[in-house]
């Protein structure tokens, strides 16, 4: 059923983004849950083949042979599809030496004698024999989608046998999937008259002289075939199996490890389907009968400081925290706090912020501001944000759920409270409350006060719960020492944000315009008449039929036209048609990007971008509402882009610092390289130093080809790269790229048996870790599947380097903040872009600045090489580059 799934949904429209295909698992899981739906069956149980030798093919060496080799694509996706069982509290069965078909045979009968009625789903025709009045053979006809019911008056019909004579007869005709050949000039209806009128095969073999004519004597001369035949699709019906009966009751599935395991395949709708199928029985089976504190809402000061003075009467942990939760309405581009809920277990109150007198809003500001009240809230710099445009702040926050959440498990695909809240404590966030398997929430007063008041709720819950998980993997202080800290100093660059000169935005707005329709005139002229430029249907019929220039990659559609295979098509073919589409496709994503940047300017002249903490697994922040991160860095078009950006009123100019090699840095520094490290005590170029000892040359002797050749190799051997990879990149071929590989690996032994070790010692641990210890899980590391293992190895090679460089400018940004704050400078940071900050400077305090973000950034880790820093100012960011 796997590999129908995997023929009928094609390979290249379902693929991760790292790379795995998952149309089996998807198709498989699919067709699965349809009939979970349709059938409503109390027991539900897999079977699969093994990839070793069975009994039949002991006996008859050619047993299957002559299949085609397994697809590429297929490889991995049985693993994946047992882990997807497995996620779906299904159990599966493999027995060595035998075949799925065998397993079935057995359950079968199992399931018969015990009296049930039983559905078997096979694509393979032997599952015929099993039909009776009890049992009956669901059969694909065509996809995964025709997959009709057979019982024995179906198999008489179509092969004038009943169902326990089909083996007899497929021993006559030969089953060509099995390479087991029949009897020459024997089909279905001859081998049907004989089965009837002689009452079977052995009735057959006892009259074999009986039966006359050229098929009688093939029948003869191939009878020793028909036996075998008959030996080999014979099902076995009383094999011992691991998993009893009572063990396949369908369950609901363990939401924790659907939600982990879809996350990686992909499966967004396929998850909604499963839980909603499962809706019902999950929520009885999980429901834990939390319960709500009541809450009111408090009008006067003297009885917020009354509720704020006492203890809570059942404290969720050691130090009685308080839930913070903030109602906020989106005025503009920013969201303004319009109520806060406290929560604690046993009450909870809510405090209005538009109707709350000025004592009311005092105490509360001051409650709130006060570190030594510890607090717990989910998404506190949003939290933060919110009540900073009402004047107040929010401090003495231990924990974000949202960010402890992610700790925990860094490649989850979301961490809102309703996901957090169902995964990890199998509660259901709903407003309704009474509902089984919910929150029992009784709704006084306003319905979103009572919504707040639960999500506060949850959020105990949630930080009692990850507390012990935060310290087992070693996060706590990852957490309260940078994530937290973070949080409040991106809160206010996102308040801030960066001004935008109008005037050079609409200029590239209408430059990136006319380039677009110039490159779109002359493509046209090109080929001599006017196409759809973005319609990849219209694309295919110029480039592949008219102008019949080579295919590209078959995909469902017809042949690809996507950027990669274009560019190669180009470098290929030189034509002018292909170069004018391409500059019209970079000129058009380049409009559409300044598009998309003066939507988002606020009523300020300013741009306030967003950063999560919680996307990237690395720990790499992100940008977006827009992505500052996406701008071309090195072409003169991303430099006009910069551009628009610039120094704000009444400051003096803006500073952009960033390091310098900042990866091979802590390569350097993780390897423990003898000339890595000595390269950056003295201050030499590094390229060019690894050039002159990896091509053998004196440092003023290498070529700005060679620095480039082991630029892009040192930076690819940290990410996991081949020497095949190095080749494409390099254009040269893959011995060369092979050869450059071992001279580097032989001056930098360093380097190589730490990319070794890396990948083994994560393979013990299950997981890789940063130099701050933020850790990042790796399951795939041991699996059978090749590409699955071989993806996973990548992973372990460049999370701690990609996730030590995270932490290291997460720490130079507190640094800074902490620097400017203490020298009571105006300067104030703006943006975080890759290894690169860009402030806003005071007038009068460049020199200050530009000195405190030096040492800052410098002390932001103790490696053993030096952390360098580069600094530019100017009046835009492009102009403060270097």
């Amino acid at each position: 059923m796997a590999f129908r799934a995997f023929y009928a949904l094609p390979p290249e429209n379902f693929a991760t983004d790292s790379g795995q295909h998952t149309n089996a698992v998807h198709g498989f899981t699919s067709m699965l849950l349809t009939m979970i739906r349709q059938q409503k069956p109390t027991h539900v149980v897999v079977a699969f083949d093994l990839d070793t030798p069975t009994f039949r093919s002991e006996e008859y060496a050619d047993y299957k042979g002559g299949r085609n080799k397994t697809p590429e694509e297929f490889y991995g996706q049985i693993d994946l599809i047992i882990k997807v069982m497995a996620a779906m509290r299904i159990p599966t069965i493999s027995v060595d030496g035998f075949e799925a078909d065998d397993i079935i045979a057995t359950l079968s009968t199992q399931g018969e004698a015990a009296g049930w009625d039983v559905l078997v789903v096979s694509g393979d025709r032997d599952a015929f024999q099993l039909i009776t009045d009890k049992v009956l053979v669901l059969y694909p006809k065509k996809g995964i989608s025709d997959i009709p019911a057979m019982d024995a008056a179906a198999i008489e019909a179509k092969y004038f046998v009943p169902p326990n004579r089909y083996s007899d007869l497929a021993a006559l005709v030969g089953e060509t999937a099995d390479n087991l050949p029949g009897v020459p000039g024997v089909g279905p209806k001859t081998a049907a008259k004989w089965i009837n009128l002689y009452g079977g095969l052995e009735g057959i073999l006892a009259n074999l002289d009986a039966i006359g004519g050229k098929v009688g004597e093939s029948l003869r001369e191939h009878v020793e075939n028909v036996k075998r035949n008959r030996r080999l699709n014979h099902l076995l019906r009383d094999m011992e199996l691991p998993v009893p009966l009572a063990e396949m009751v369908l369950r609901a599935p363990d939401r924790e490890q659907v939600e982990e395991l879809f996350d990686a395949l992909q499966f967004n709708t396929l998850r909604k389907r499963l839980f909603d199928m499962f809706g019902e029985e999950e929520a009885a089976d999980d429901g834990e009968g939390h319960q709500v504190p009541a809450h009111r809402v408090v009008t006067d000061a003297a009885e917020l400081r009354a509720w704020l003075a006492r203890d809570t009467a059942a404290p969720v942990t050691g130090t009685a925290k308080t839930a913070v939760d903030v109602l906020a309405e989106r005025v503009g581009l920013m969201s303004e706090a319009t109520a806060v809920a406290l929560v604690r277990t046993d009450s909870a109150v809510v405090v209005e912020l538009g109707t709350a007198d000025a004592d009311l809003d005092r105490e509360l500001g001051l409650w709130l501001g006060d570190p030594a009240a510890p607090k717990v809230v989910h998404e506190y710099k949003e939290a933060l944000k919110a009540l900073a445009v009402r004047g107040m702040t929010l401090a003495g926050v231990v924990d974000d759920t949202s960010l402890s959440g992610y700790l925990i498990q860094p490649d989850r695909r979301s961490y809102d409270l309703p996901s957090l809240s169902q995964v990890h404590l199998k509660v259901t966030l709903a407003a309704t409350g009474q509902e089984s398997g919910q929150l029992d929430l009784g709704l006084e007063g306003d319905a979103k006060a009572a919504d707040a008041v639960q999500h506060g709720y949850v959020a105990l819950l949630l930080s009692e719960h990850f507390a012990p998980m935060l310290a087992e993997r070693g996060a706590a202080a990852l957490l309260t020492e940078l994530e937290l800290p973070l949080a409040a100093v991106l809160a206010e660059m996102e308040l801030t944000g960066i001004a935008i000169s109008q005037e050079r935005l609409d200029t590239l707005m209408a430059d990136f315009t006319a380039t677009m329709n110039a490159a779109q005139a002359a493509a046209f002229a090109a080929i001599g008449h006017e196409v759809n430029l973005g319609s990849p249907k219209q694309l295919q019929e110029v480039l592949f039929e008219e102008l019949q220039l080579p295919k590209t990659k078959k995909i469902k559609t017809g042949y690809t036209t996507d950027a990669a295979s274009l560019k190669a098509l180009l470098e290929k073919t030189g034509h002018e048609f292909l170069a004018q589409l391409m500059a019209h496709r970079e000129a058009s994503k380049l409009r559409q990007m300044v598009e998309t940047l003066k939507k988002s300017v606020a009523d300020d002249g300013r741009i306030h971008t967003t950063y999560a903490q919680n996307v990237a697994a690395t720990g790499r922040l992100s940008s977006n509402n827009p992505n500052l991160q996406n701008i071309p860095i090195r072409t003169e078009e991303g430099r006009r882009v910069r551009d628009m950006f610039v120094v704000g009123e009444g400051y003096e100019c803006l500073l952009a610092a960033d390091y310098s090699q900042i990866e091979m840095r802590i390569m350097a520094h993780l390897s423990g390289d003898a000339g890595l490290i000595q390269a950056y005590a003295e201050g030499e170029d590094l390229h060019r130093y690894v050039g002159s000892h990896v091509f053998g040359v004196a440092p003023e002797e290498v070529t700005a080809a060679m620095r480039s050749k082991v630029k892009a190799m040192s930076y690819g051997l940290a990410y996991g790269l081949t020497s095949f990879g190095l080749s494409k990149q390099l254009e040269i071929s893959v011995d060369e790229a092979r050869t450059l590989v071992k001279d580097y690996f032989d001056r930098f032994g360093g380097v190589r048996d730490y990319l070794r070790g890396v990948v083994e010692q994560a393979r013990i641990d299950g997981y890789t870790s940063t130099i701050e210890g933020r850790r990042r899980y790796l399951p795939d590391l041991s699996s059978t599947d090749r590409q699955l293992r071989e993806l996973a190895e990548r992973v372990a090679l460049n999370s701690p380097i990609q996730g030590s460089a995270a932490d290291i400018i997460k720490h130079a940004m507190l640094n800074v903040a902490g620097a400017l704050a203490e020298q009571g400078l105006k300067s104030r940071m703006l943006l975080q872009v890759h290894d690169e900050l860009v402030l806003e400077v005071w007038p009068g305090e460049r020199e200050a600045v530009e000195s405190l973000v030096v040492a800052a950034m410098g002390a932001a880790a103790d490696l053993l090489v030096p952390l360098e820093v580069q600094v530019g100012v100017g009046s835009s960011w492009n102009d403060a580059g270097h």
